[in-house]
């Protein structure tokens, strides 16, 4: 195997800063701006006309848009500096979500042994809230009644269990088949049906990709890559 041995005497950190030199920063930006133009008016003030000089008014004038320039390259060194702090706290905020479960929009849910976890998102406040649960060929086999509900998010525990009462031969209350199944979301005020109830998927967030030209993705287990904006809840 071959060695590579070093035989220079310029530390790797020394030459590495010599080749990415240094960047100049948005505060060098606003420094040279101003610079340039007090020597311009520098400049100006000494090749005035001595029977014309400038009076007062174009002085102002002139420092006036010296303090607009330089406020503008300010607001927007604080602007980047802001939007580069959010990008980094959007990051940390996501990459906590590893692992976790969410609720998303969408119309399916999963019975794995009894259990399941879907949702209601209502705009408004409702009457009653009834979520209608069907089966893959479109047979409705369960009902869960959640009575008046608030605006918000709902999270909701699903047992598989359409009617207690129905029993099988060992006693125990039947419980549907484990599997895909769909559900809607039935939201009533004053008699009058809600259009703006919807229905809420379980999921959970698998990585991160917080380098997309997009901004910070979630990469979810069953539904694929979405923005923080599109989590409703976290469980």
């Amino acid at each position: 195997m071959a060695t590579v041995t070093d035989t220079t005497s310029t530390p790797i950190t020394d030459l590495m800063s010599t080749m990415n030199g240094k960047k100049a920063t948005s505060t060098d930006s606003v420094s040279a701006d101003t610079d340039k133009f007090m020597t311009l008016l520098v400049t100006q003030l000494q090749n005035q006309d001595p029977l014309n000089p400038m009076d007062n008014a174009q002085m102002t004038s002139q420092l006036a848009q010296l303090q607009t320039v330089t406020g503008v390259n300010k607001l927007n060194t604080t602007l980047e500096s802001l939007q580069s702090s959010y990008k980094s706290s959007e990051s940390m905020q996501a990459t906590n979500l590893i692992g976790r479960g969410v609720l998303v929009d969408g119309s399916g849910v999963t019975l794995s042994s009894g259990k399941a976890i879907l949702g209601a998102d209502l705009a408004t406040d409702a009457d009653n809230v009834k979520i209608v649960i069907s089966d893959a060929k479109g047979n409705e086999v369960d009902t869960i009644d959640m009575g008046a509900q608030k605006a918000g998010v709902v999270p909701l525990a699903w047992d598989g269990v359409p009617d207690p009462k129905n029993l099988d031969s060992n006693g125990k209350p039947v419980t549907l088949a484990d599997g895909n199944y769909t559900f809607k979301v039935v939201a009533t005020r004053g008699g009058a049906n809600l259009t703006d109830a919807k229905g809420l998927s379980f999921d959970s967030v698998a990585s991160v990709t917080t380098n997309s030209a997009d901004g910070v993705k979630l990469n979810l287990s069953g539904k694929g890559a979405l923005t923080l904006a599109d989590i409703k809840q976290v469980l």
